[in-house]
């Protein structure tokens, strides 16, 4: 028969194997995170790269006021693999038509669904807030499916009103990027449903009420905005300005 001490010997090394697995366990996992991290990081650094030096291509007259469509065109075409083409629409900004750095936070939003007018959440990647208060009120989620690789993905895009109908079409923003007279230039960006696609919408998903309650109580998104989407659009001087919602108006 084993002494008692023995037994307890054999008692702590079992606990001592265990600890040491499960520290074994949580290292790997942590490397391998780390990995994905620095993977995504890269990835997002070589994408960002990739369309500042294709700026001129995108526009070549060099005017990106307003031009989110413009980019979201560009990259559908240049890119069919549906993981890296979600990871270049987290580098410009739908509303500005500015560049984003990889790395940057997104930001919690709702939109409108075109359709059904019930309120679709996702995530959101902008230039600076005021954007975020331009993008809510002004813009809609059209659904659409795209094939990737030849696989289907339902896709959720960012969408605005046809802007070539408007006799008051912004003068700081490229007209013939959007418009083929009074029609949406499809050769130049990407049409759905009649109205002007701008943008994508990340991890989007129906809205929960306590969503919905998160969203309109944030300091940016409640507070900042209920203050933004009250301001003449004369007035405002900071963002875009009146120069967005001028085209999505």
């Amino acid at each position: 028969m084993f002494s008692r001490n023995y037994k307890r010997k054999i008692m702590l090394i079992d606990i001592f194997d265990t600890l040491t697995k499960k520290k074994i366990i949580v290292l790997f996992t942590f490397l391998i995170f780390c990995q994905n991290v620095n993977y995504i990081f890269a990835s997002g650094e070589a994408a960002y790269e990739s369309l500042r030096n294709s700026w001129y291509e995108i526009f070549p007259d060099g005017n990106r006021n307003a031009a989110g469509a413009k980019f979201f065109k560009y990259i559908l075409v240049k890119e069919q693999n549906f993981e890296k083409f979600k990871e270049f629409n987290k580098l410009y900004c739908a509303v500005s038509g500015s560049l984003i750095k990889p790395g940057k936070k997104s930001y919690d939003i709702y939109l409108k669904d075109f359709k059904t007018n019930e309120k679709v959440c996702g995530n959101y990647y902008a230039c600076c807030w005021p954007c975020l208060c331009d993008i809510m009120l002004y813009s809609k989620v059209n659904r659409t499916s795209i094939i990737f690789d030849g696989n289907t993905e339902i896709v959720h895009t960012i969408t605005i009103d046809n802007p070539c109908e408007k006799k008051n079409f912004p003068k700081e923003v490229n007209r013939k990027y959007f418009c083929s007279g009074s029609k949406i230039n499809t050769d130049s960006v990407k049409e759905i449903d009649g109205r002007l696609v701008i943008g994508y919408l990340h991890n989007a998903t129906t809205c929960s009420s306590d969503k919905i309650f998160q969203i309109d109580n944030d300091r940016i998104t409640g507070k900042l905005c209920s203050v933004r989407n009250n301001i003449p659009i004369d007035k405002l001087d900071f963002g875009m300005g009146d120069i967005f919602i001028k085209l999505a108006n």
